[in-house]
C-alpha cells in the first residue's frame, strides 16, 4: 500500500519510465509478460512506494483503447482477478465461503472494467454463475479458451 506518494509529481511518466527501464515498449508489454498477476502486485514491482495499482489500471485501459483492443484488456482483468481470488482455480463446490471468493473476484473485475462493458460484464458473470467453469479451472491470460467464448473481441 502506498502511502500517497504515488500521486505526486507525474505519476505517468514515472510509470512509462519503469517499465522501460525492465526493457518494455508499453505497460500492455510489461504486463503481458506477468499474465495473471494482480495489478497491485504489477504496481509493486514498478514501485512498491510509488505507483498504484489504479495508475497500472488507467494506464492499461489507456493503451487498449489507443490499440482498439479493450476487450482483450477486460479478459485479462478478469483472469487477473481470478487468478488473486481464487489461487486453487474455480472451486469444485459453492459452499459459503467459496461462493464469497467468487463473487469477490468478479465483484472486484466488473468495478475495474469500462463503464461500456457493464452489460458484457453482467452477462459473464451471470453465465458463469449458471453454467460454471470445471474445477480448478483458472485462466492463465486474456487468450485463456472459455474467457474469448464469453467475451470475444469485437473491436474493429
Amino acid at each position: 500500500m502506498t502511502d500517497g506518494r504515488s500521486w505526486q509529481g507525474d505519476w505517468k511518466a514515472r510509470l512509462y519510465e519503469r517499465v522501460r527501464e525492465r526493457g518494455f515498449d508499453s505497460l500492455t508489454a510489461f504486463a503481458d509478460a506477468r499474465p495473471a498477476v494482480p495489478l497491485y502486485a504489477l504496481a509493486e514491482e514498478l514501485g512498491k512506494d510509488d505507483v498504484a495499482g489504479v495508475q497500472v489500471l488507467t494506464g492499461l485501459r489507456t493503451e487498449a483503447e489507443r490499440r482498439k483492443q479493450v476487450t482483450r484488456l477486460v479478459r485479462d482483468l478478469l483472469a487477473r482477478e481470478l487468478a488473486a481470488g481464487l489461487p486453487n482455480g474455480w472451486p469444485a463446490e459453492l459452499d459459503d465461503v467459496t461462493r464469497f471468493q467468487v463473487a469477490k473476484a468478479l465483484g472486484l473485475w466488473s468495478g475495474s472494467t469500462p463503464e461500456a462493458y457493464s452489460e458484457r460484464t453482467r452477462q459473464v458473470i451471470v453465465a458463469l454463475r449458471a453454467n460454471p467453469p470445471p474445477a480448478s479451472w483458472r485462466p492463465l491470460g486474456p487468450d485463456d479458451e472459455l474467457l474469448r467464448a464469453l467475451l470475444p473481441d469485437d473491436e474493429a
